[in-house]
């Protein structure tokens, strides 16, 4: 969550006073807009940035995230809310948190408190718990270093509306400029909830037997890691490998990602209600292209664990040549732990409701070529969005080759010399906004698996990588002057392409 800029406390309460009934008239959907996501939640209007408080209640999926409901740059952070029953169809709701007194509203979490221990909940019924950083403007730019406190929020109709605990802050700040972030969970061996938090260029662990009375339990990563820049937006996750339970600590930094700007690491270790430990040396990212950022899991979703991100990079999120809206969100992505070798990995694949939204299909097997495919010709028709499977029957250079009638295109593909996929966006369309923009970007292979499967799901603005059953992940958005209505295959030699499928995607 990035740090802002001062405004005046009459602004917040304005903005509190008059909010609800704007963001109440405004629905996503495309209005004919340039760029706009056909099959990714983007905010009817203005500025979006991390997603928050993701918790599941009742059938439905809420998204809470970074809004600034005024403008399509960042500013005053509020918490806007978006709901689906099937994690693709978003509808935009009311703005849930408002700046106050305290701060403007940073990134956070938002917990089912199902034993009611924080006493919040009325007539035996829990209540939802929103944890979050606050922001004080004004402190900030008299130059303290404890403008930044956790505070906290409940919900008793389900997540419609939110008051404020009376008590905020819940967690003082002792001194540090970059205190935010909080991800909380339920430890049950513990009986208490933990707190995650980014302390600047680490983690520090908080424990709390009702979500308002925290300790600070221990600290993590002072020396492990990436440190390119700020740590930010951790997530403390607990997955099953094989029967035998570990532990998954998600940590966002910005800058210092894989390929420039933001990124995600993440390291997978032992938690035991206290410290954090893991025993990994090597830095590992979740996604190495350049606009999955900020990324952290639903709560209270069972045996699935579902995370999404922000599609975007600091570097450009603010220049990107959007006008009513800027940024959107990534797919929902479901996480599971894969062994390759004897190290183990954090794969990603889109989450199964994404079939939910399939339309016209083309599926061809034992599929021989020697330098290029016209998808089109085969397919009938290759509009976008759409999402494009194929298993190959070995590790072999080849690209996929998106473009328009214009000579822009945007292209991914693999080279085998480099054992690297990549996305080159050079001459995707409109890259001059900003300068770091245009480029190529890369990623390692991380299997020796002779076969390879490769899973695209690209929208009028993005495209996203699922590499190897997941393994690893690209994600990454473009910009063209005119939609891409051509896709080529290409491959350098006979290859045989085990199977293919194209499927046009459709709200």
């Amino acid at each position: 969550m990035k740090s802002e800029l001062f405004f005046p406390l009459v602004f917040a309460i304005v903005t509190q006073l008059i909010g609800s009934k704007i963001l109440a008239q405004s629905l996503p959907g495309d209005g004919g807009e340039a760029y706009r996501p056909q099959i990714h939640f983007s905010p009817a209007k203005h500025w979006v940035n991390d997603p928050n408080g993701m918790v599941y209640y009742k059938g439905v999926y809420h998204l809470f995230y970074q809004y600034h409901p005024y403008s399509s740059v960042w500013g005053p952070m509020h918490w806007g809310h978006a709901t689906s029953k099937n994690l693709v169809a978003w509808k935009e709701e009311p703005i849930a948190i408002y700046p106050d007194s305290i701060g403007t509203i940073f990134s956070g979490s938002a917990v089912l408190d199902k034993n009611n221990t924080s006493g919040f909940g009325k007539n035996g019924k829990p209540p939802l718990v929103a944890i979050f950083t606050q922001h004080d403007a004004v402190g900030e730019k008299a130059g303290r270093n404890n403008f930044q406190t956790q505070g906290i929020a409940y919900s008793n109709d389900a997540g419609k509306t939110w008051i404020k605990y009376a008590g905020n802050p819940v967690v003082k700040n002792p001194g540090i400029t970059d205190f935010r972030d909080p991800k909380v969970m339920w430890y049950a061996p513990g009986k208490k909830w933990i707190m995650t938090l980014a302390t600047k260029d680490r983690i520090s662990f908080y424990s709390a037997p009702d979500l308002k009375n925290w300790k600070k339990e221990s600290e993590f990563g002072a020396t492990l890691g990436a440190h390119g820049g700020v740590w930010e937006c951790p997530d403390l996750l607990t997955m099953n490998d094989n029967g035998k339970q570990l532990w998954v600590l998600v940590v966002n930094i910005n800058p210092g990602g894989p390929n420039g700007g933001s990124g995600t690491q993440y390291f997978i270790g032992d938690f035991d209600g206290k410290e954090f430990t893991t025993m990994q040396t090597a830095t590992k990212w979740m996604d190495y292209g350049p606009d999955n950022y900020a990324g952290v899991t639903w709560s209270n979703t069972g045996n699935r664990t579902i995370l999404i991100g922000w599609m975007s990079n600091w570097l450009y999120s603010q220049q990107v040549p959007t006008e009513k809206w800027r940024s959107a969100m990534t797919i929902p992505r479901e996480l599971r732990l894969q062994a390759v070798g004897n190290d183990v990995y954090l794969a990603s694949r889109p989450v199964g409701e994404l079939l939910s939204i399939s339309g016209k299909a083309f599926s061809t097997q034992g599929m021989k070529f020697n330098n290029s495919i016209d998808l089109g010709k085969l397919a009938g028709k290759t509009a976008i969005p759409a999402r494009l499977k194929m298993t190959l029957d070995a590790a072999k250079d080849f690209s996929v080759v998106f473009s328009n009638s214009m000579g822009e295109e945007l292209v991914l593909g693999y080279d085998a010399a480099q054992h690297q996929y990549f996305i080159d966006r050079t001459k995707s369309g409109k890259t001059d906004f900003q300068k770091n923009f245009a480029g190529k970007h890369v990623a390692p292979r991380l299997t020796n698996n002779q076969h390879m499967s490769v899973d695209i799901v690209i929208d009028v603005s993005s495209i996203e990588l699922f590499a190897d059953d997941g393994l690893t992940l690209m994600t990454s958005i473009f910009f063209p002057n005119k939609p891409y209505d051509r896709v080529h295959i290409h491959s350098a030699g006979n290859s045989i392409i085990k199977k293919l499928d194209w499927v046009s995607l459709k709200k």
